[in-house]
């Protein structure tokens, strides 16, 4: 037996521990219960949502376009026409190859084509059924993940062995009136100063804290991650007038806003490290299409210094390699004991880039700090392809490490189990 067919099977038979997903309940997915953000449709346009539908954009379709295929009640004859011309253009990306081995090995057809759209429409309507999420993670051969909801701050799910969950801390931190809204439904408590809104956080934390397996916290999204000291007693001023959103003369401007952010991260930070609970941070490229600003994305890595060196006990995952800027990662990585990396949803954006950044990150920095899948999706069923995606590049790193002489033979199984699920276990609570 070769070295790639040895690699290939030892990756293979280890389960993965993904650490990053978005994904409903599976009794919403069952009940088909839709969700005009989160769940638009119940066919197999939906499987397009996470993240084709930007791979469509991008190569021309309209957005009105997208807006039909995802709606529901079109048929799917209907639906396939709308899409044909653009995945024709994008079957190769890393978001559909990870789709296309997704329909072969739960639906058994090889691509979505005028003779196989259909069969794929009524097969998907089979898939979903009650105990479709375990065959997801069986076929996938995922031990269980982490689920960032994008719902609550946390939820309590039904599947807590299976679905772990991370804590949110993105509305504490952002503090919009969305945030603030969201907070008060979850609570029937509406802040009126800082110290109210601190309580809040606190209590979330006792609450949830002992249950989380993280904080998570997307406010890359909306800001750069240059988070300054704020003193309390500054921040307290400017709290009641972002909390009372009844007019819009009442809104803080951008300074103040971000001087608001600025210390409830660091407040959030803090809780973190009193709970032992790992901080995920994204950073790196932006989903959707036609909005990101690729300065902001280029200076995350050095933003972050601040936050590493200020906050030495806590433990930071920056989630999605850092994508387009993977090497300045790297380079955190091997500088700063608190800083780990975070390979969830690298793969199907860029599956080249990402196998090149694997086999540098394990000659550069060490191999306990990085974890090597995350599907990052909000339906369950592309988890199958992009983990099969993911095997593939961690089979061909290792095998071209063993070849080039940078690693034993002997060394393969131990590190690939480490890559795969070690990591993993090490750094997360497992309550």
């Amino acid at each position: 037996m070769t070295v790639i067919s040895k690699i290939r099977d030892a990756v293979e038979s280890t389960p993965f521990i993904d650490t990053h997903e978005h994904l409903l309940e599976e009794s919403q997915r069952i009940s088909g219960e839709l969700d005009a953000r989160l769940l638009p449709c119940d066919d197999f346009a939906y499987l397009f949502q996470d993240y084709v539908a930007e791979d469509l954009i991008a190569a021309g379709m309209p957005v009105s376009d997208l807006r039909r295929f995802l709606q529901p009640g079109l048929k799917p004859n209907a639906k396939f026409h709308l899409v044909d011309r653009y995945w024709r253009s994008i079957r190769n990306t890393g978001y559909s190859f990870a789709l296309r081995h997704t329909f072969r090995t739960l639906y058994g057809e090889d691509d979505l084509t005028q003779d196989s759209h259909l069969r794929i429409s009524a097969k998907y309507r089979e898939f979903v059924k009650p105990g479709f999420y375990s065959e997801i993670f069986r076929v996938a051969n995922v031990e269980h993940c982490h689920v960032n909801s994008l719902q609550r701050t946390f939820f309590e799910t039904s599947q807590p062995a299976m679905l772990r969950q991370d804590l949110s801390i993105l509305g504490f931190c952002r503090c919009s009136a969305g945030d603030l809204n969201q907070i008060e439904a979850e609570t029937g408590k509406r802040p009126g100063s800082l110290d109210e809104w601190l309580e809040i956080v606190d209590q979330y934390f006792e609450k949830y804290g002992p249950k989380a397996v993280a904080v998570k916290c997307q406010i890359a999204y909306s800001r750069s991650l240059d988070f300054s000291e704020v003193s309390k007693a500054k921040v307290a001023k400017i709290f009641p007038n972002q909390a009372d959103l009844t007019g819009a003369l009442h809104a803080v401007g951008p300074e103040d806003l971000k001087m608001l952010q600025d210390f409830m991260i660091r407040y959030c930070l803090n809780k973190a490290e009193e709970y032992n609970l790992p901080v995920k941070l994204h950073t790196g490229i932006l989903a959707a299409a036609n909005k990101m600003f690729l300065r902001r994305v280029r200076d995350n890595a050095s933003d972050l210094c601040y936050l590493l060196q200020e906050f030495p006990g806590v433990r930071f995952i920056l989630m999605h390699i850092g994508y387009p800027y993977q090497h300045e990662f790297i380079a955190l990585a091997k500088h700063y004991s608190n800083a780990y990396l975070d390979m969830c949803w690298a793969w199907i954006i860029d599956p080249v880039a990402s196998t090149q950044f694997l086999k540098q990150y394990l000659v550069a920095a060490p191999s306990n700090k990085i974890f090597t899948f995350g599907g990052d999706y909000v339906s369950a069923e592309p988890i199958v392809g992009h983990a099969h995606l993911a095997r593939l590049g961690i089979s061909n790193v290792v095998s071209q490490l063993i070849n080039e002489g940078w690693l034993s033979e002997e060394e393969a199984p131990s590190l690939i189990n480490r890559l795969m699920r070690g990591n993993a276990l090490e750094i997360f609570p497992t309550h």
